[in-house]
C-alpha cells in the first residue's frame, strides 16, 4: 500500500534493542511532556529509529512517502523552513498462531507523543466484527497509556499478544454462518470530488489503493476503506459528493457500470504553463458519464444541468 524508505531513512545503523528469536523486545520509553512541536518530532523521529533497529526488513515496515523522514531531519536540523509532513507508516505483524499478517497503520500527529496517534489494524484473517472489535480495544488500551510516552511499540507488542485471540473468533463464527445462511453483501459506488490533483505521487497512491482493493466499485467495506487510505487531514480539498448502495446475495458483476479504474484525461484547454489555467473539457465528461448511465451525477458534481 505503501511506499517504502530507500537511502539514507533505511540505511543508517541503530543500536536500540532488536527482535529476539521468538519474543518482541519493546524499549521502555518515558519522556516528560512535550513543550513544543519541535521537541514531539524530535521524539517521533527517535521512536522511528527504535522501530527500524526492531524491524530490519523493508517489508515489515513500511513509510508512506519516501522522503517523509529525510524532510523531517532537515527541519529539525533547521535547514528547512516548511513545516514536515505527518509521518505515516504500515508495521506488520505476525505471529506463531495467526499465518496471515496483521497490518498496523500508523499516522503521527505533530503534537504525538503529547497527543494521541491514529492507529487502524487490518488483516485478511479477521471478519468485519472482529476488525471492529480489535481496533476498538486497541484504541482504548492506547488511551490508557500516559500522554508524553512513546507508545507504538507498546501497541505492536500489544497487537502481537492479542491478534490470534481475534482470529480464532472469525474462524468460529465464519463457519457457523456459512452452515445456517446466504452471506448478505452491500453493492457500493462513491462519487469522490476534488477540484485538482497536481501531484504525481498523490496519483500513484490512489491508484495503487484501488488495485490493492481490486475497486471500481464493489464491497462497501472496501470502498470505504480506500476512502480512508486515500483522505488525510491536509488535503483539505476533497469529498466524497454521493454515494449509492444495493444489497446482494450473489454476484456483483452485473451492477458495475465501470470495468475498470484508472485516469482519464479529457481534451485540455488553457495555457499549459500556467497550472491553474488547467481545465478539463466538461463536455466529453458529460458524455463520458452519459455513456456508464451516470449523467445524473453532473449535476451533484458541479451544482448545473447538462443536456447531451
Amino acid at each position: 500500500m505503501f511506499n517504502s524508505t530507500e537511502g539514507e531513512d533505511r540505511g543508517r545503523d541503530y543500536s536500540f534493542n532488536g527482535m529476539g528469536d521468538d519474543v518482541l523486545s519493546v524499549p521502555f520509553c518515558s519522556i516528560r511532556m512535550c513543550t513544543s512541536v519541535r521537541e514531539c518530532l524530535q521524539l517521533q523521529l527517535l521512536e522511528m529509529e527504535m522501530l527500524f533497529s526492531m524491524f530490519p526488513s523493508k517489508e515489515d515496515i513500511v513509510i508512506n512517502g519516501v522522503t517523509s523522514l529525510s524532510i523531517l531531519r532537515r527541519y529539525l536540523e533547521g535547514t528547512n523552513e516548511s513545516p514536515p509532513p505527518n509521518i505515516q507508516f504500515s508495521v506488520f505483524v505476525k505471529t506463531e498462531e495467526v499465518m496471515d499478517k496483521a497490518e498496523l497503520h500508523v499516522y503521527l500527529p505533530h503534537s504525538y507523543p503529547t497527543g494521541e496517534p491514529q492507529l487502524f489494524v487490518r488483516s485478511s484473517a479477521l471478519d468485519k466484527l472482529q476488525h471492529n472489535n480489535l481496533n476498538k480495544c486497541l484504541a482504548t488500551y492506547v488511551s490508557s497509556l500516559d500522554r508524553g510516552d512513546l507508545c507504538i511499540t507498546n501497541a505492536i507488542q500489544w497487537l502481537t499478544d492479542n491478534l490470534s485471540s481475534y482470529v480464532e473468533i472469525s474462524k468460529n463464527t465464519n463457519g457457523i454462518e456459512a452452515d445456517t445462511k446466504n452471506v448478505s453483501m452491500t453493492f457500493h459506488r462513491m462519487w469522490i470530488y476534488s477540484h485538482h490533483i497536481y501531484r504525481q505521487e498523490l496519483k500513484k497512491k490512489i491508484l495503487d489503493c484501488a488495485k490493492r482493493l481490486n475497486l471500481t466499485e464493489g464491497h462497501k467495506e472496501q470502498c470505504e476503506e480506500f476512502w480512508r487510505d486515500i483522505r488525510y487531514p491536509n488535503w483539505k480539498h476533497i469529498s466524497c459528493k454521493h454515494t449509492e448502495s444495493v444489497h446482494v446475495t450473489d454476484s456483483m458483476d452485473a451492477l458495475r457500470l465501470f470495468q475498470s479504474f484508472e485516469e482519464l484525461i479529457f481534451e485540455a484547454h488553457g495555457d499549459y504553463g500556467l497550472r491553474n489555467d488547467y481545465h478539463m473539457d466538461l463536455g466529453q465528461f458529460f458524455e463520458y458519464l452519459r455513456q456508464h448511465q451516470s449523467e445524473h451525477i453532473f449535476q451533484i458534481l458541479f451544482g448545473i444541468e447538462r443536456k447531451s
